[in-house]
């Protein structure tokens, strides 16, 4: 594993959502254990601020839509010819608009999944060839509980996220006995003092540190699981499981932490 780990590092990694946030957090946490991070975002300005605060001429900024698929695979392109494999991928770019349901259009439901499912999907299929090439590879998905508890006037969002958990299953469906190597999780980081979380809640500095944690292990073990913070979030065991582990006492999966 360790191996494996030198050989995400020496790659490139790719953080969407880098101009604020969470996605600058984890870019400049990324750049500070010495790897060469490359940061999507809208906004050219918010992104040379994020160049600003990274380590060592690390981070390298490039105005990307997530939802425009031939600007991602025209990006990803472009990423291999300057700078290396694609070893991780950090899909964090995501929009909240606050609408009530009669409030919401086709268009505009349709608009936040193009951005936080489908551009969660454009990127990690472009990573996925960088990825197959080499054999190892490293995805994040940024989710939350949205799916499982939604807000008032969060539909689109709630929806989203809660495919986005989906997707990582599938591609762990689709990848895990191919390239064992190429390693994919849901990571949830909690309600954070971002723009789209909460003013009391955690410093997205301290969810970045956990997060880079995370996405630098590459135990296939971790195909499909999924961290709320920094702990495990082990899946759910039926009765009939439950009674079979007490028959045989034996105990429980245990929680991992980063």
């Amino acid at each position: 594993m360790a191996d494996c780990e030198n050989h995400i590092q020496a790659g490139v990694a790719v953080v969407t959502g880098a101009g604020s946030g969470l996605g600058r957090a984890l870019a400049i946490e990324l750049t500070k254990r010495g790897m060469k991070t490359v940061g999507f975002g809208r906004r050219v300005d918010a992104l040379e601020e994020t160049r600003a605060l990274a380590k060592g001429g690390q981070f390298f900024p490039m105005q990307v839509d997530v939802a425009d698929g031939a600007r991602v695979r025209e990006a990803f392109k472009t990423i291999v010819a300057t700078h290396g494999p694609v070893t991780l991928l950090i899909n964090n770019a995501g929009v909240y608009p606050h609408r009530d349901i009669f409030d919401e259009t086709v268009e505009s439901f349709m608009e936040t999944l193009s951005i936080n499912l489908g551009g969660t999907f454009a990127c990690s299929r472009e990573a996925l060839e960088s990825m197959s090439d080499t054999g190892i590879g490293r995805i994040i998905n940024v989710s939350s509980f949205a799916d499982i508890a939604p807000l008032p006037a969060s539909s689109a969002y709630a929806v989203s996220k809660g495919a986005g958990q989906i997707f990582t299953r599938a591609m762990t469906a689709d990848l895990a006995d191919r390239f064992p190597n190429i390693v994919v999780s849901t990571w949830m980081p909690g309600m954070l003092a971002t723009d789209m979380g909460i003013s009391d809640g955690l410093p997205p500095e301290v969810a970045a540190n956990w997060g880079v944690s995370l996405a630098l292990m590459h135990d296939p073990s971790l195909n499909g699981a999924v961290f709320e913070m920094d702990t495990e979030v082990p899946p759910a065991r039926g009765l009939k499981q439950r009674l079979k582990d007490l028959l045989r006492l034996r105990k429980a999966p245990q929680k991992r932490r980063l």
